[in-house]
């Protein structure tokens, strides 16, 4: 049973003296809980990442939800689901509606995103381009949930809206991004009418994967016309080029 600790980080197999857990055991899950709880009350830093989004040449805007702060945002989940009022007003729709709206949200948690959304943006975003879909800039959202991107990508008039999040963190994973891809995003959308990619990080599913993933999702969707429970992701091919999108 001890060879199973070889290949999941889930707390099988523990170590006993005696009758309870060894101590280092019990310090182990205890450091596991803080880790998780520090992840939820993490702020984003969104000038930091608004300056790496630009250094790349991703033109990029901040926007925050209705929440005023983190407390709030724990306690009123309706309220990181839409923007503020001033969020709202300078998104406005272009003379192109883009094809994808990218948002990068905090969630429940910062560190995730801080972490990992970028590195997965770099193997996407090329694949977007020479597949030749346009492309929102990137939206920065602080205190929301994934339901904020469907008033985003309303907003901006976007064909598909595609929300890379901080999830909710677990004692072995306080840093697990998320992606949801919208078909057609409007307030009111529901969970079922979107797609969810999760677990992308170094130790779940890999930055590289989780792109080709996502862009296979984009690529099937926009030939259905449809996201959610009638998309399938292993109904989605994996192995084509961009050029077979455009």
């Amino acid at each position: 049973m001890k060879q199973l600790r070889e290949f999941t980080l889930a707390r099988v197999q523990l170590d006993r003296a005696g009758v309870v857990l060894a101590t280092r055991e019990v310090l182990a899950f205890q450091l596991a809980h803080a880790a998780a709880r520090d992840a939820v009350h993490q702020a984003l830093d969104p000038i930091t990442f608004k300056m790496e989004c630009d250094g790349r040449g991703w033109p990029s805007i901040l926007v925050r939800s209705a929440t005023p702060d983190r407390v709030t945002y724990l306690r009123r989940p309706d309220l990181g689901r839409r923007l503020s009022e001033l969020s709202t007003q300078s998104l406005t729709r272009g003379s192109e509606p883009p094809d994808l709206a990218i948002m990068l949200v905090d969630g429940l948690s910062a560190l995730a995103v801080h972490r990992h959304a970028l590195a997965v943006l770099d193997t996407l975003i090329p694949l977007v381009d020479e597949a030749g879909w346009t492309r929102s800039q990137i939206v920065l959202v602080e205190q929301g949930r994934v339901a904020i991107g469907d008033q985003i990508g309303e907003r901006l008039g976007a064909k598909m809206a595609l929300v890379l999040i901080g999830e909710r963190p677990g004692l072995s994973s306080p840093d697990s991004l998320g992606a949801y891809l919208t078909s057609e995003p409007r307030i009111g959308r529901t969970d079922a009418e979107r797609n969810c990619i999760s677990n992308i990080r170094p130790e779940g599913l890999s930055y590289e994967l989780a792109a080709r993933r996502i862009f296979s999702l984009i690529f099937e969707a926009r030939r259905r016309q449809l996201t959610g429970i009638a998309l399938k992701e292993d109904s989605t091919p994996l192995a084509f080029s961009p050029a077979d999108a455009s």
